[in-house]
């Protein structure tokens, strides 16, 4: 089945405080994760929320990897999504993980932008 893009999205856990909660080291992962990948950075926007928390998305020419962390909880919610053949978003996943020191990670892929014949054939009901 033909698709335009892979979305990978991932829920990391029993991650370090320290890092979830640092505005810098964030994005500094999420840039190199990107990278890691073989993406190309265009843009990237974090914001730090009081008195925990980051949020933050990077913009790739392949689409984008965004972020929210819990660091209360050692949590992250990820998206990375990419177009193309070129990208892997599970070799950014794997960054993520390692950089973040998770202890669990649970992920799942959706295959993106299936031509409409074939998500003709597999329309769910909504």
């Amino acid at each position: 089945m033909k698709h335009l893009g892979r979305h990978v999205l991932a829920e990391i856990c029993g991650c370090d405080f320290g890092i979830l909660n640092n505005i810098k080291m964030v994005e500094e992962i999420m840039v190199n994760a990107a990278l890691e990948a073989g993406a190309e950075v265009r843009e990237c926007v974090f914001h730090k929320f009081s008195p925990q928390g980051v949020s933050g998305v990077v913009v790739i020419s392949e689409s984008h990897l965004a972020i929210h962390t819990w660091p209360e909880l050692g949590y992250a919610a990820v998206d990375i999504f990419t177009c193309g053949e070129r990208v892997d978003p599970w070799d950014a996943c794997k960054y993520l993980t390692d950089h973040f020191h998770a202890k669990n990670i649970m992920a799942k892929e959706m295959k993106r932008g299936i031509n409409t014949e074939d998500y003709l054939k597999e329309a769910v009901n909504l």
